[in-house]
């Protein structure tokens, strides 16, 4: 789990790239940026943001041979080292980025190589090196007065709420390829971001695998259970499987299926939908698994805990209470209406 909040900013370069395909240049700066306490907070929110908000799937750096043969891997090193050599490293990270700017869709932009002191990653205060891409310009309106009339100027510029692409390294699991996070908002060109400029393969951690099983739970719910028994009884399967994640530390396979699944006639059917499908979500071999906490709650936000019925009608579930709905939600079938219907009992009303 990341805090960014105390990070804090020790050097920052800027360069530029255009695109080679449209003969567009570097441009690299002889120097680093001298930050002002104007601009500092400005821009370490605008590097910084996108990544508190965004779901922490990390990366490695990877190579088909051997990790020494990336030479981002290898940059990241000498400037973990040398911290104070990181500007003249900038200058070849961005000339990296510019020999993969080849295809006429992906942008020109700013590169910004940056050092980062006291970056928080699971509880350990770590050095970080930050490398963000700005593309997109916006227009935005300038006024200016000219004698009696205040005048309006169009320019261009970025747009500090909206990083177009970025990547954070940080300082852990050095000899692994080190631990990266990665934005990167325009996604028309996510393979020249991440597999020809970074170098990354995904991180198959405790996060990984822990958000990889619970997708492959809630598309089990979706296409087995719904159509065996009914919409009840998906929600309540994803409602028993984050509950079982939420209370234990680590996965066991065969005392989950037994925690979750009621009919004991799915328990077959879940074996053989992970046999099938399983490559799809690279599960194949896993049976066990430290649970990671902060997986389980960006999942439970995301799931549908709710059943529509067509009268209008909606019944939400509460994940945190999931055994709520197996002692107070009936279903049943009215012969004289020729309906089904949900009985659901309480003793008071919640004030909304």
């Amino acid at each position: 789990m990341i805090n960014l909040y105390n990070a804090q900013i020790e050097s920052l370069s800027i360069h530029r790239v255009g695109n080679k395909s449209r003969n567009e240049n570097i441009f690299l700066s002889a120097a680093p940026y001298q930050l002002n306490d104007e601009i500092t907070p400005l821009i370490k929110e605008y590097f910084l943001k996108p990544f508190r908000e965004k779901e922490e799937n990390y990366y490695k750096f990877n190579h088909e041979t051997d990790l020494e043969f990336n030479e981002l891997y290898n940059l990241a090193n000498a400037i973990f080292d040398n911290p104070e050599n990181i500007h003249e490293a900038s200058k070849k990270i961005t000339t990296l980025l510019f020999e993969q700017s080849a295809h006429p869709h992906i942008k020109s932009g700013e590169v910004y190589v940056v050092y980062f002191e006291n970056a928080q990653l699971d509880n350990e205060k770590l050095p970080a090196i930050g490398i963000f891409k700005s593309e997109l310009k916006h227009d935005f309106l300038q006024f200016q007065e000219k004698g009696s009339i205040l005048e309006m100027i169009v320019q261009q510029g970025i747009n500090l709420q909206k990083l177009d692409k970025g990547a954070l390294i940080f300082n852990k699991q050095r000899a692994e390829g080190y631990k990266i996070l990665s934005i990167d908002s325009n996604k028309y060109d996510t393979k020249y971001w991440l597999e020809n400029f970074l170098g990354v393969d995904v991180m198959a951690d405790e996060n990984y695998y822990t958000k990889k099983y619970l997708k492959f739970c809630q598309n089990f719910a979706k296409d087995v259970v719904l159509p065996a028994e009914d919409k009840k009884e998906e929600v309540m399967f994803m409602n028993r499987s984050m509950d079982y994640f939420a209370k234990n530390d680590d996965f066991e396979e065969s005392n989950f299926l037994n925690s979750v699944i009621d009919n004991p006639d799915l328990v077959p059917e879940f074996q053989n939908y992970k046999t099938e499908k399983a490559p799809k979500y690279k599960i194949e071999d896993l049976t066990t698994f430290p649970i990671a906490n902060k997986a389980v709650t960006d999942a439970r936000k995301k799931l549908k805990n709710v059943i529509n019925l067509d009268t209008n009608i909606q019944i939400k579930m509460d994940f945190v209470n999931a055994e709520s709905a197996d002692k107070f939600v009936e279903k049943g079938w009215d012969e004289e209406k020729q309906m089904y219907y949900y009985l659901v009992y309480f003793n008071k009303e919640e004030k909304s």
